[in-house]
């Protein structure tokens, strides 16, 4: 799986033959290559998991932390370093449970990250309990009479939050979700890309047929500036809508909202503090 700049050379790949991710990290490494950026300046943050792994595979700065701690650490190194360019990907499991009080408060801070989401609606790396994805009725080695809890609909809380990108993607379809990682990857502020991932081993129901036969693209007569609309997208459950829901340019980033330094890229300890911004910040803590 060589192509190129990013690739992260003869690594033995611990995912089973036709997991989904082997298409979102070749997808993701053409995205990053078309976006002119070089692995020194690229740092993948991810937590545990299959889909935590990603960054093991490539050519690049990472830090695998502990599960569901990926986004605050990526909006740390980003608010120290703001001319890095950051991305926080793990599991609909990593993200969406173990780390879903971090996913709220991240859209809240709107760091200048890039949040890429595996969703297999099922946990890989233990053997297939259901996720917080999960359809009702799913069935697995411990949920025997089916899940019976309402899923976790991650871009109506992104909407509903009012993160400043949203999108949803298919594994199976390569180029459209190169597409939408690239303007993920250059957008200004908190960005969240969903993708729909099979898990061959331990989800039998929701299959790159499954993903086909239930979704759909959302065409140009969706207006993504439009939060109401992308709110009543997000809603849909099947068939489930693909692309780009919502998108806010302009919208004031977490390290532009708490810099207590000059305005820069350079990391925080070659910049001279804004005294000023120091004392605004005392002010507004006593």
């Amino acid at each position: 799986m060589k192509t190129g700049l990013f690739d992260g050379g003869d690594i033995d790949i611990a995912w089973c033959p036709g997991c989904g991710n082997y298409a979102i990290l070749e997808a993701l490494k053409k995205a990053l290559e078309e976006v002119n950026i070089v692995p020194e300046q690229l740092v993948m943050v991810s937590g545990i998991g299959q889909a935590a792994k990603i960054p093991h595979y490539m050519k690049c700065n990472f830090f695998n932390g502990l599960h569901g701690r990926a986004l605050p650490v990526a909006t740390a190194i980003k608010t120290a370093n703001p001319g890095l360019m950051v991305i926080a990907e793990s599991g609909e499991g990593d993200m969406y449970g173990e780390g879903g009080n971090h996913f709220l408060h991240a859209i809240r801070r709107n760091p200048d990250i890039t949040n890429i989401v595996h969703n297999n609606l099922v946990y890989g790396l233990t053997k297939g309990q259901a996720s917080p994805t999960s359809l009702r009725g799913f069935v697995t080695p411990v949920q025997v009479a089916g899940v019976n809890l309402e899923p976790f609909n991650p871009l109506a809380v992104a909407v509903a939050q009012k993160a400043t990108f949203i999108a949803r993607a298919f594994a199976g379809d390569h180029d459209e979700l190169k597409n939408l990682l690239v303007r993920a990857i250059t957008h200004r502020g908190y960005a969240l890309v969903d993708i729909l991932q099979p898990c061959v081993s331990f989800n039998k129901l929701n299959t790159f047929k499954w993903f086909r036969d239930h979704t759909y693209y959302l065409d140009e007569s969706h207006d993504s500036s439009d939060r109401v609309a992308a709110f009543r997208r997000a809603l849909e459950d099947d068939p489930l809508p693909l692309g780009l829901f919502y998108e806010e340019t302009g919208a004031t980033t977490f390290e532009q909202t708490f810099s207590l330094y000059e305005t820069s890229d350079l990391p925080l300890f070659r910049r001279k503090r804004d005294m000023a911004a120091v004392r605004r910040l005392a002010e507004a803590l006593r």
